[in-house]
């Protein structure tokens, strides 16, 4: 999840969210948040590690690799994570507004998934980065 975050704090201006995923124990892919800097909605720190990993790999199904990023996934990066087929996402904040892994809807139960998950790894680390994010931009208005 370190290195989760090490890659939300490259955001820049963008929202400080951060994925990495890994292989057999080594990283393959590792992206943060690009929607502004793209111009480009789907550009979500998750959607960009699944493009990185699947170019890497050569292939779209990662069944063999599990994703670490800081937010919990909203319902289109969780959708594109099923369908991805990784064996196991790890994220840090929850995302009570639009956490599609379990706080607002899960949508493994869609999906008919066996995806492992697990949620509040290093929380509070990940629920600062976007609590400074957002008090910044607060203060700029």
């Amino acid at each position: 999840m370190q290195r989760a975050i090490e890659a939300a704090l490259r955001a820049g201006g963008e929202i400080p969210v951060g994925a990495v995923i890994v292989k057999d124990d080594n990283i393959i892919a590792s992206a943060c948040n690009q929607k502004e800097a793209q111009n480009d909605v789907t550009a979500h720190a998750e959607i960009l590690a699944l493009r990185q990993a699947a170019s890497k790999l050569g292939r779209w199904r990662l069944d063999d690799c599990i994703m670490y990023v800081t937010l919990e996934p909203c319902p289109m990066c969780a959708w594109a994570i099923l369908q991805s087929r990784l064996k196991a996402v790890y994220f840090g904040a929850y995302d009570p507004n639009y956490g599609a892994l379990g706080s607002v809807i899960d949508l493994r139960s869609q999906a008919n998934s066996k995806m492992q998950v697990y949620g509040g790894i290093l929380e509070d680390k990940c629920r600062q980065l976007l609590d400074d994010y957002f008090s910044n931009m607060r203060d700029k208005d």
